[in-house]
C-alpha cells in the first residue's frame, strides 16, 4: 500500500505559476514511476505528465507544451508537478498516482495503483 497526499493548489490568475507537490508513504517510493493526472468539472481524468523511478525518464501530454515539469525527490519520498503560464482552461483537480509494478511509464488511468486526494488548481481570468 502506498499513500501518496498532495498539496500546492490554489487560487491563481492567468499566466500565474503554482509548484504542486506529492508526498507518498507506505512502501518503497523509488521503487514507483509516479504520475499527475487532472479532472475539471464534468471530464474525464485526463493524464499530466509521468516519471520514471529514477527520475531520467519523464513524459507529458501535448497540451502541456513546455509549460509544466514532473520532477522528483527519492530522498523526500516527493513528486513535483511545476505549473506555469496558467490559462483559465488549466483548472481542475489534479491528482498524483503511483504506477503499477511493471507498467513503466503510462499515460493512462488503468496504469496506475494508487490515488492521492487530489488538489485544486483554480485560473482566473
Amino acid at each position: 500500500q502506498v499513500w501518496l497526499v498532495e498539496s500546492g493548489g490554489g487560487l491563481v490568475q492567468a499566466g500565474g505559476s503554482l509548484r504542486l507537490s506529492c508526498t507518498a508513504s507506505g512502501r518503497t517510493f523509488s521503487a514507483y514511476a509516479m504520475g499527475w493526472f487532472r479532472q475539471a468539472p464534468g471530464k474525464e481524468r485526463e493524464f499530466v505528465a509521468t516519471i520514471s523511478q529514477n527520475g531520467v525518464g519523464r513524459d507529458y501530454a501535448t497540451f502541456v507544451k513546455g509549460r509544466f515539469t514532473i520532477s522528483r525527490d527519492n530522498a523526500k519520498n516527493t513528486v513535483y508537478l511545476q505549473v506555469n503560464s496558467l490559462r483559465p482552461e488549466d483548472t481542475a483537480v489534479y491528482y498524483c498516482a503511483a504506477a503499477r509494478q511493471g507498467v513503466g511509464l503510462s499515460v493512462t488511468v488503468p496504469g496506475y495503483e494508487y490515488w492521492g486526494q487530489g488538489t485544486q488548481v483554480t485560473v482566473s481570468s
